[in-house]
């Protein structure tokens, strides 16, 4: 009989070792808690790595992932692994009709909002700008009605290929299912070609918003300028209650006096003892 040219692809195995290895390098540099149980999830999904930089090893991306190199280069890539980059617009829509029928008007009641002065918004961890965009269009409708009121959004993620996409602005016609049609008349601009199904962010908007990559776990942020609402919704999921508190008095410290905080509907600060003063489930003010 022959031998076969073809044999079965065999698949690495990670060891017990090099998954505590790569688990505490997760949470050191990601934040994110990585117990055993997530050992066959991230083995499949670190594959995908494995077969894109040819390394035949779990070993060997390791050493790669360890050095100054692999910190640099392939750290987005293990967020990416090791997160579910889920966003859509309007995500969690009681956040925005909060925002602009109640929020806002009493924010800017003792808050200056001119051109000089505007309102600073900060998406943390934006993905691919869904939430940040969909801020822009509330804001803008909101704007119309308060022609004085102007404003900045921040958006950040530590994945250099989401902000790629958030960039570009341009999105599949299903993933703008969620926004109310006479929304999409206005800020939304179709594709000539009918067989693309592809829509773009008007530029406007786009002008509105400043992407940038940041890591949520580093030391303290450097911002262009103090917030006064930040956006971090559906993150914190992924750190342990410790890791939850630092990265809540690091929003506390770039945040404006009076300065808000949403979270996701899946996340609170309850019983964290936080210098923060919950205003509606999910919604803080600094104290």
């Amino acid at each position: 009989m022959s031998k076969n040219p073809y044999p079965l692809y065999v698949p690495p195995a990670m060891s017990d070792e090099t998954f505590q290895a790569l688990a505490v390098f997760i949470t050191l540099n990601l934040g994110i808690k990585m117990p055993l149980e997530k050992k066959t999830m991230l083995q499949a999904r670190i594959l995908k790595r494995l077969r894109a930089l040819h390394i035949s090893t779990f070993e060997e991306y390791c050493e790669l992932l360890f050095s100054k190199k692999g910190i640099r280069d392939e750290l987005p890539h293990l967020f990416d692994v090791t997160t579910t980059n889920k966003t859509d617009f309007f995500r969690e829509p009681g956040h925005f009709e909060f925002l602009a029928t109640e929020l806002l008007p009493n924010f800017c009641s003792y808050k200056p909002c001119s051109h000089e002065d505007p309102v600073v918004f900060w998406s943390a961890g934006c993905s691919t700008g869904e939430e940040p965009y969909t801020l822009a269009i509330v804001l803008e409708e909101f704007k119309l009605g308060n022609p004085w009121f102007h404003y900045v959004i921040l958006a950040s993620d530590i994945s250099t290929q989401v902000l790629a996409t958030a960039k570009k602005a341009i999105y599949r016609e299903d993933k703008i299912e969620p926004v109310p049609y006479e929304l999409r008349k206005k800020y939304l601009l179709k594709s000539k070609d009918n067989t693309e199904k592809l829509v773009r962010i008007i530029p406007r908007l786009r002008s509105k918003i400043r992407f940038f990559r940041l890591n949520l776990m580093e030391d303290k942020f450097i911002l262009p300028s103090k917030v006064d609402i930040i956006f971090c919704r559906n993150v914190m999921i992924y750190f342990s209650k410790e890791i939850q508190s630092q990265l809540v008095m690091k929003f506390h410290a770039v945040l404006k006096s009076k300065g808000f905080l949403f979270t996701g509907h899946s996340e609170t600060l309850v019983n964290l003892n936080l210098p923060f003063q919950l205003i509606i489930p999910t919604v803080y003010q600094k104290k």
